[in-house]
């Protein structure tokens, strides 16, 4: 039987929030079977626990923001990406500020620090959301969907009007089975324009937003130094963000995403409309040997 995950000896870091600019410490520590992701506040007069669920999500505006009882984490996305990547079902996640710190704009920090834990095994079945007919949300031209497939596959497609990223690709398409995570996602940054931080700024937002944890254009060209870490880094990084916002269902989800133009919203949209119909997917657990390639531990493929 495939088993839960988790890490096995705390981790800790520090880095700034990508919208609010505050430093803030996370502390990354084992927890128990069937808990889930759960993210603590210790900056609140008694440690606020807030579950990363798809039901609490509160805000989509350039991030994905939780919260519960008043208490919000935002900007989790990175961070729940780098845990489906490393296959962790459980972990307790302590943060001294409402942001989880933006590193280099990637999962790659995160898959790092997480790696240097450790992960373990736990004494109960992996439990898998196995999606069993089609859902789909859209609005206007964007949409995003889910439907049966018997592995873990990304379709992702944007469409950004604007000549560097003409020059890259637009559409990336992902099979677990067949690509690591580590590779093909974890190190893909996310992006933003010069010309919206302003704006942004005084909605609060990209206040720790720089050239070394994003990638910034103007109206022509990127402006950073480097060179991008993918041909198509772009479209990659919004596979990052949607594993991260699906691993807000609270299981790895056994099937295929196809989004267009998909953001935050749609995704937490897309994964509201799939639990409100039960009939949609079931809970499941496998044994080694007859679960999808794409989670399979002789294969791996989705931890390296």
């Amino acid at each position: 039987m495939m088993k839960q995950r988790t890490i096995a000896t705390p981790v800790k870091t520090v880095g700034i929030g990508l919208h609010s600019g505050r430093k803030v410490t996370i502390s990354m520590k084992p927890a128990p079977i069937n808990s889930g992701v759960q993210f603590v506040r210790m900056d609140t007069p008694e440690p606020s626990v807030v579950p990363a669920t798809a039901l609490a999500v509160c805000d989509t505006r350039l991030a994905s923001v939780i919260q519960k009882d008043g208490i919000r984490v935002s900007t989790v996305e990175h961070l729940l990406s780098a845990c489906a990547g490393l296959g962790l079902d459980n972990l307790l996640i302590e943060l001294d500020g409402e942001e989880v710190p933006i590193m280099d704009g990637s999962a790659a920090s995160f898959l790092f620090l997480i790696e240097s834990a450790g992960i373990v095994e736990q004494d109960a079945p992996r439990q898998f959301m196995v999606i069993k007919k089609l859902v789909e949300v859209r609005e206007g031209d964007k949409l995003a969907r889910l439907e049966p497939f018997f592995g873990f596959k990304l379709d992702f497609t944007i469409d950004f009007k604007h000549p560097a990223l003409d020059k890259t690709g637009q559409r990336f398409i992902v099979d677990f089975a067949e690509h690591a995570y580590r590779s093909e996602i974890g190190r893909a940054r996310t992006f933003g324009f010069a010309h919206e931080v302003e704006a942004l700024r005084e909605m609060g937002l990209a206040r720790g937003g720089s050239l070394d944890n994003a990638i910034v254009l103007d109206e022509h060209r990127i402006l950073n130094n480097e060179e991008l870490r993918y041909e198509d880094e772009f479209v990659r990084h919004k596979i990052l963000d949607a594993i991260g916002d699906l691993y807000l269902v609270g299981h790895p989800i056994v099937g295929a995403y196809v989004a267009e133009k998909s953001g935050h919203a749609l995704n937490n949209a897309l994964l509201r409309k799939l639990l409100e119909d039960p009939s949609s997917y079931e809970i499941s657990t496998f044994s080694i040997h007859k679960a999808p390639e794409a989670y399979s531990q002789e294969s791996q493929p989705l931890f390296f």
